[in-house]
């Protein structure tokens, strides 16, 4: 049974959340990894690989237990929806089986370590149905409601908590995502990625993607996100004073300041500087009102967590 569907504890006081990150990096860089086309539910098909995953994700909890922050850990199904399964042979598994097992593991990780001081919300992630990056299949909002529904079903009869479109770069995508949650009664998130000049890589402003939203939806989403992107891309777009900046609950930047170009090319992993960006996650954490979601993203790990809850806890 999903122990927060109804009540969100990340919505109902302003304690700060961390969440877990960089997994589809750790498996790649860390672990060694072949991971086909980023899908961190690869990991899953062998047992050896679901226990690393285990441990690793394990490891931000006992971040979150050290500081007395919440945390939010993500399901590594970013890419286990209809498209990118069927591009990856999985064995004959499918989205329900694959969506359940992801979340299984999540589940075993917040029944081994939760705390009434430490609440851990599993979070179904969903991701784009094309590249994250680069918008190249664009859909209609129904045409992503119709996609999207398989996934987001199979995570509503799970233990997830609550459903986030991860790593989003068109609005109309967001739409069909948070219509598919609403009409399988699950709280639903939108996480936005942005380019270096702080818009979505349509061209389209946070504001306008966010606003577009909320008007197709009736502010359907719970709040929002900015993730795959560092704090540097887009800090110069959000202005406090404005009221769609207020929808804005969490962050998950990236540990490299380099393009999303750039990234893909990289042979090497980029963690950037973990104490710089727990310092830039701060900034953020005072100048929104709102925001009381950090964690990280691509080359982040529990060194860039840690720092940003030492920053951001100080009294």
């Amino acid at each position: 049974m999903a122990k927060y569907r109804n009540h969100l504890p990340q919505l109902s006081s302003d304690k700060l959340f961390i969440i877990s990150g960089g997994l589809e990096t750790a498996l790649i860089f860390n672990r060694g990894m072949d991971l086909p086309y980023f899908a961190a539910h690869y990991a899953l098909r062998e047992d050896a690989d679901r226990e690393w995953m285990k441990n690793h994700i394990a490891k931000f909890v006992k971040v979150g237990q050290k500081y007395n922050v919440g945390v939010i850990l993500e399901t590594p199904t970013w890419r286990a929806n209809p498209d990118w399964i069927n591009k990856i042979d999985f064995s004959g598994e499918d989205v329900v089986s694959i969506n359940r097992k992801a979340v299984d593991l999540i589940n075993d990780i917040r029944n081994e370590y939760q705390t009434e001081k430490v609440p851990i919300v599993i979070n179904g992630v969903v991701g784009p149905r094309g590249d994250g990056y680069n918008p190249t299949v664009v859909m209609s909002a129904d045409e992503a409601q119709v996609y999207h529904t398989a996934q987001i079903d199979a995570l509503s009869k799970t233990n997830a908590d609550m459903i986030t479109g991860v790593t989003l770069n068109y609005p109309e995508e967001a739409i069909g995502i948070a219509r598919a949650a609403k009409e399988v009664h699950m709280p639903v998130a939108i996480s936005f990625t942005l380019e270096t000049d702080g818009k979505l890589p349509t061209g389209q402003t946070l504001k306008e993607a966010i606003e577009l939203v909320d008007n197709a939806t009736q502010k359907l989403p719970v709040y929002y996100m900015i993730n795959c992107a560092h704090t540097s891309h887009f800090d110069h777009v959000l202005n406090p004073e404005e009221p769609w900046v207020g929808r804005i609950r969490g962050i998950q930047g990236n540990a490299s300041k380099k393009s999303h170009a750039e990234l893909d090319e990289s042979t090497v992993l980029d963690d950037g500087d973990p104490v710089d960006f727990g310092q830039c996650n701060q900034i953020l954490l005072h100048k929104l009102k709102n925001l009381n979601i950090l964690g990280g993203c691509c080359g982040t790990d529990t060194r860039h967590v840690e720092e940003t809850c030492k920053a951001c806890t100080k009294t």
